[in-house]
């Protein structure tokens, strides 16, 4: 008879009670997320959603992403409540462009060795971001695979699923030619650039440090980012708004994400005075020399996300979504007619 010691998946570096310790951890932070539409709790080998009857001609939108390196800086400064709204709001503003409300998302947490405390601060950001977006956390995935990560490592990504009537899609083909583009606010990267901020942060450690008040760059660096949904769904509910378009500014910034949704024919000039840039952005700029146009095409510069409108219609959006929701919002620039002979994106004013 065998003297070995019998091996365990433990042994392996799996911990089949960790895993469920960290599912009963979870459940209430889930179930506050939860619709009426939800037909089962978490725990179930699929997540059920019963779309009903609200919609006539209802089409699917899903989306898909990460939060990136910006994950690095969460474990290094110990913000890890808040990376998962981060993870949600990736997700949800991307559908939110063709006019989906989010009806529920799903996350997927792989690590080296699973720490309860550590995925059950993630998974309950991720849980606070889906409140905000207004849609249900009805599912997800934790993989331990030891072999794949260091101890202390771990990655996120997000799955988000909404719905929209067929007829009230909103895919750019109103925007015309004088358009104004009205830009919301962001609060900072959100959660794109972060392999560069790393190195911004290795040059210049000292602004990231607390100051006396407690405020630093860090702060900015570190803010999760902005949740559109509920803004920009009341927007659209509103009759006086025809949104001809919109755009989720992310990687690729104004210059790159805006020419997304405006059809071929026609161009888009910014004017770069129409908005105050945050501090942080010209903090990036002056630590590692960088130049405007690269600044443009890989950080927001303070803008969110976008809406195309008819001219006489942008000022009484920018009123509406400061009274109704708090936000900061500006007229950036207006849709232009495009040919060979000029650039597609233009910036005036700086």
């Amino acid at each position: 008879m065998s003297s070995k010691k019998p091996l365990t998946y433990k042994d392996a570096g799996v911990d089949i009670d960790a895993g469920n310790a960290l599912v009963d951890r979870i459940k209430p932070a889930v179930a506050r997320t939860h619709r009426p539409e939800v037909m089962a709790g978490l725990g179930g080998f699929g997540g059920l959603f019963a779309l009903g009857d609200r919609y006539k001609d209802p089409v699917l939108v899903s989306g898909t992403d990460g939060v990136g390196t910006k994950l690095m800086l969460a474990q290094d400064t110990d913000t890890l409540d808040t990376i998962g709204i981060d993870l949600v709001a990736m997700c949800v503003n991307d559908i939110l462009v063709c006019g989906a409300e989010p009806l529920f998302f799903l996350d997927y947490f792989a690590c080296g060795h699973l720490q309860v405390e550590q995925a059950a601060r993630v998974v309950e950001g991720i849980a606070h971001g889906c409140r905000q977006a207004g849609c249900a956390l009805i599912g997800g995935e934790t993989a331990e695979m030891p072999d794949m990560y260091a101890d202390d490592e771990f990655d996120l990504a997000g799955f988000a699923v909404g719905a929209v009537d067929r007829h009230q899609m909103i895919n750019g083909d109103q925007i015309r030619a004088t358009s104004h583009i009205v830009g919301i606010e962001s609060t900072g990267p959100h959660a794109n650039g972060y392999s560069l901020i790393r190195k911004l942060i290795e040059l210049d450690p000292e602004a990231c440090a607390p100051s006396a008040s407690g405020q630093s760059l860090l702060n900015a660096l570190t803010a999760p980012t902005q949740i559109y949904v509920t803004a920009v769904l009341s927007v659209l509910s509103q009759p006086q708004f025809a949104v001809q378009g919109m755009a989720h500014i992310t990687g690729g910034g104004l210059t790159e994400n805006i020419t997304r949704v405006v059809p071929e024919t026609l161009g888009i000039q910014i004017d770069a005075s129409a908005w105050p840039m945050p501090e942080v952005f010209d903090w990036m700029m002056r630590t590692g020399s960088i130049d405007i146009e690269e600044m443009r095409r890989t950080f927001n510069m303070g803008i969110g996300f976008v809406l195309m409108v008819p001219a006489e219609q942008s000022a009484a959006l920018i009123e509406f979504i400061a009274q109704h929701h708090g936000l900061h919002a500006w007229a950036i620039g207006e849709v232009v007619p495009h040919s060979e002979a000029r650039p597609r994106v233009e910036y005036v004013n700086g």
